[in-house]
């Protein structure tokens, strides 16, 4: 699904009718647990990421683009939550698959920093929430820049 959003509020007009208050509540909850530090805009879906005012250098790839952490999306056949901190740090990814069952029956259906859940079940907003608020900006960028840097040794 593709999507033209110039605000998470657009972003959100967009989606399909039954879709909106599962990105409303997941946003809702980002919001309320996410550490200060973080911007939220629109992109792929709705965005987290670490602004160049705090982040100068911006993604590495794209470094005109801020640095971004996390993002919720409307894909074809799921919703999708996407955590680069569970990505770059093991422990976190850890604590991550060991509350999951304690929060939902359904097995986790999870890739690299991407969590899927079905637009039709439950989603554990309550495990997203403390998932959101488990690094700083100022650990992320130190979980960035650590990252960079092995890969520039490989």
């Amino acid at each position: 699904m593709e999507y033209n959003a110039s605000s998470p509020e657009d972003y959100i007009s967009q989606l399909p009718e039954e879709r909106r208050p599962i990105i409303e509540k997941l946003r809702a909850v980002i919001k309320e647990n996410l550490p200060d530090g973080f911007a939220e805009a629109a992109g792929y879906g709705i965005e987290y990421m670490v602004p160049h005012e705090l982040y100068p250098p911006g993604y590495h790839v794209t470094p005109e683009q801020p640095l971004p952490f996390m993002s919720i999306a409307s894909q074809k056949n799921h919703i999708a939550l996407y955590h680069m901190g569970i990505y770059m740090k093991p422990e976190l990814l850890s604590w991550f698959r060991g509350e999951y069952p304690m929060h939902m029956k359904t097995k986790l259906d999870m890739g690299k920093s991407c969590i899927r859940f079905r637009p039709s079940g439950a989603i554990p907003y309550e495990l997203l929430g403390e998932l959101s608020s488990k690094l700083t900006a100022a650990e992320y960028i130190q979980l960035y820049e650590r990252e960079i840097a092995q890969m520039k040794n490989r």
